[in-house]
């Protein structure tokens, strides 16, 4: 079996509970990038036995969290070596707003990702794009090359829509189907 790691930061939990939900689709272990940009002890040692990074992060003023960007810079030794050379990366963002530049975020993610010479793997989900699509569908934000999810600035990470995570679970599985491929 595959392991596939869920590296991450989350400033209101909203992003966190969307990693959740990839994690259970993926079988993946969850890694959480804390309040000041650190990962837990044994956190390098799981990113290096991994098959598979997904990576998440928050969409905050264009971009991913401060909090993220100083793992990715963290990350210089690894890339240095080219530790993660050939494994497989895929990415996530949360924003309140429907676009939220969300794009930049994801694209970020990418470039971190192609930095240390791995191979991309896109959300593979065709949007909820017809009349009959509403909140809840499976990605009625309308990613293509991550999972991009919403959730408005008044509510809590509970309130989110379930098509965000049923959508986060589709991805998920097939981070974990391409690695069985």
């Amino acid at each position: 079996m595959a392991e596939i790691v869920v590296v991450f930061h989350s400033g209101y939990g909203h992003t966190q509970r969307v990693a959740q939900a990839v994690a259970d689709g993926a079988g993946a272990h969850l890694l959480a990038i804390d309040a000041d940009g650190n990962l837990p002890a044994h956190g390098w040692d799981l990113l290096a036995g991994a098959d598979a990074i997904i990576l998440g992060a928050p969409t905050y003023m264009g971009g991913p969290s401060w909090q993220f960007k100083k793992f990715a810079d963290a990350s210089s030794k690894v890339w240095y070596t080219q530790g993660w050379k050939n494994k497989f990366f895929a990415g996530f963002t949360n924003s309140s707003a429907m676009n939220g530049d969300k794009d930049a975020t994801l694209t970020y993610l990418w470039h971190f990702a192609m930095q240390h010479g791995g191979l991309w793997i896109s959300l593979g989900i065709m949007p909820a794009n017809d009349k009959a699509a509403k909140r809840d569908s499976i990605n009625y934000v309308g990613g293509y090359n991550g999972l991009l999810t919403t959730s408005p600035t008044d509510a809590s990470p509970a309130e989110m829509a379930k098509g965000d995570f049923e959508t986060a679970i589709a991805f998920g599985e097939r981070v974990a189907a391409v690695l069985q491929n």
